[in-house]
């Protein structure tokens, strides 16, 4: 029965794929001169003129948009993809209008594939457990759930080693 799940889940990815390459309405977005390159789970600094008020992002699921004192901003990859930001002055005039391209991780990142369920390493100079988006729910949530239950008990027990007798 399981065999029979992953062949059709196969089959049907194959499909979309051979789709969307076939259909001549894919466009791929190349960055522009003033986008913002970025990759995923990562910061960059951004300067701005310093009269900005207001920042509104296109899709906050791709990057985040921080507003800092004096027009600096802090842009956080957080989901593969392009999307924008605009940012506004007090009186609502639009004084910058940029792109954000969010791209895969910069470090040394092993992919494993076991069938369709996939597993991300990286390497640096050792593999360790990372969580990336794509990876399979089940090593995505066991991973998340380790790293969750590591700082807990290090925040929770942080005192406990300080009892006396």
């Amino acid at each position: 029965m399981r065999k029979q799940l992953l062949r059709r889940r196969a089959r049907v990815c194959l499909l979309v794929a051979a789709a969307v390459l076939a259909s001549p309405a894919v466009v791929i977005a190349e960055p522009t001169a003033d986008a913002i390159a970025v990759n995923v789970d990562q910061a960059k600094l951004v300067r701005l003129p310093g009269k900005v008020a207001t920042i509104v992002v296109g899709n906050p699921m791709i990057a985040d948009v921080t507003l800092q004192p004096g027009g600096m901003i802090v842009v956080t990859g957080k989901g593969y993809g392009a999307t924008n930001f605009i940012a506004l002055d007090r009186g609502g005039e639009i004084l910058v209008d940029r792109q954000i391209q969010v791209e895969g991780p910069s470090d040394r990142l092993v992919t494993v594939y076991r069938g369709i369920d996939r597993e991300s390493y990286s390497c640096m100079p050792i593999c360790q457990r990372r969580v990336t988006l794509g990876d399979s729910d089940t090593y995505f949530n066991n991973t998340m759930s380790q790293a969750g239950s590591l700082s807990s008990t290090a925040s929770g027990n942080a005192g406990a080693g300080a009892k006396t007798n």
